[in-house]
């Protein structure tokens, strides 16, 4: 998580001691409830200090943590009125842009004087560093936003109405962070408006803040694979992270014995060919790849919005192709090393072997490939993260495949 600064977007008069941002750079490595305890007997000023110089949704998660009486006083003592935000922003999804909102300053009608806005303005940034004036109607819709080089070039008897940006973008709460940052990809701007479904403006979010938190939510992604919980961080106590990872490894243990009962079913093969044990490995090492290399463009995919429902057949046969090419290709190196070996060995069907390591190669890349694909989009379609151990699964069916099909080949060819 980056270093707490509190030059984004905070009071121009918000001035924090020394035991604040070192409160703060604290609570930014920690878990939200280990970040609460870390509270416990910190004077209120000092503890909203410390969460002002954090993003919005951290200050939110680790607020909520507190107990009730605890919360209303931090909230109390927050600086710019931030504690009132924070205790609203719990009603929107974790991971949403709800949780980053602040609270939107300088609001004006459509009918306000270029005058009175700049004198208006004047008022408000003695006490709160502003980027946009937001222009809303009588019912609080969004109509406008201005930048103060409009004010600049403006005669100060001009509405904002003639001066403002007319419909201006804005993002909705209920999206995702990446959703988000997909959706800004080409509008980088210090500050975006929050509307409700009516257009309601209900906040602001800031480029930085945004951004900071995407990067957050990527790089979570290759913990989430092996079910690393994205709370994790280097300074969770070993308790808190044997919770985390615990359960995952027990179910990857499971998975495990799946495919050594694959091995256990044809052990009677394995005893009397002793040298498929040898390539066992090599084929659920190449299978694997493939079927990660598979999963690592389509969580890409995912995270860009490139993929939508239409797209996944197409997706599918892709990696069905390159995975019949690039198990093929492989294969017949591998067959050529089985075929090598097993003539060493005197093995009188060596190149029998060599055709089954090569058609089990291919299979095993195929179907790898289809499940490194396949895998996240069932993950996504069910409502869960793609990315939650999508790697555990996804050893598991590479293992079961790649072991089953060489063994049960050449149980078939040579028994």
């Amino acid at each position: 998580m980056p270093e707490p600064r509190p030059d984004s977007g905070r009071d121009a008069d918000f001035q924090p001691d020394e035991a604040a941002r070192s409160l703060a750079t604290r609570l930014a490595y920690l878990p939200p409830e280990e970040a609460a305890a870390a509270l416990a007997g910190e004077p209120a000023e000092r503890a909203g200090s410390a969460l002002a110089l954090l993003t919005p949704a951290t200050a939110a998660e680790i607020l909520w943590e507190l107990e009730p009486g605890a919360r209303t006083r931090v909230a109390a003592a927050a600086p710019g009125g931030r504690g009132a935000q924070w205790l609203l922003v719990e009603s929107w999804e974790e991971g949403t842009i709800g949780r980053l909102m602040d609270r939107p300053l300088a609001l004006f009608r459509p009918d306000t004087t270029v005058g009175e806005a700049i004198d208006r303005l004047r008022e408000l940034t003695r006490k709160a560093h502003i980027v946009y004036g937001f222009v809303t109607d009588d019912a609080g819709r969004l109509v406008g936003v201005f930048a103060f080089r409009e004010l600049l070039f403006a005669r100060a008897e001009q509405p904002l109405s003639e001066v403002m940006v007319r419909e201006p973008f804005a993002l909705r709460p209920e999206l995702t962070v990446i959703e988000a940052a997909r959706e800004v990809v080409t509008l980088h701007v210090p500050a975006y408006p929050v509307c409700d479904a009516e257009r309601r403006l209900i906040g602001m979010v800031r480029g930085r803040t945004l951004f900071e938190q995407e990067a957050i939510e990527i790089s979570a992604q290759a913990g989430s694979l092996v079910g690393v919980d994205k709370e994790e961080r280097f300074a969770t106590r070993w308790p808190r992270s044997l919770k985390f990872r615990h359960p995952w490894l027990q179910l990857n243990l499971f998975t495990a014995f799946l495919a050594a009962g694959v091995v256990a079913f044809f052990q009677d093969t394995i005893d009397q060919i002793v040298v498929l044990a040898m390539f066992l490995p090599v084929l659920a090492g190449q299978s694997g790849n493939t079927g990660c290399q598979a999963l690592a463009v389509t969580l890409r995919g995912l995270t860009l919005g490139e993929l939508d429902p239409r797209s996944h057949r197409r997706l599918l046969a892709k990696e069905a192709w390159l995975g019949l090419l690039n198990g093929a290709l492989v294969g017949v190196v591998a067959g050529g090393g089985m075929v090598f070996v097993a003539s060493s060995q005197g093995h009188a069907d060596a190149w029998t072997l060599g055709a089954v390591v090569l058609a089990a190669m291919t299979g095993s890349c195929v179907i790898s490939g289809v499940s490194g694909a396949l895998v996240p989009l069932t993950l996504r379609r069910l409502g869960a993260d793609p990315a939650t151990a999508s790697s555990i699964f996804l050893t598991t069916a590479t293992d079961v495949v790649s072991m089953g099909l060489l063994l049960g080949l050449a149980t078939l060819l040579l028994r």
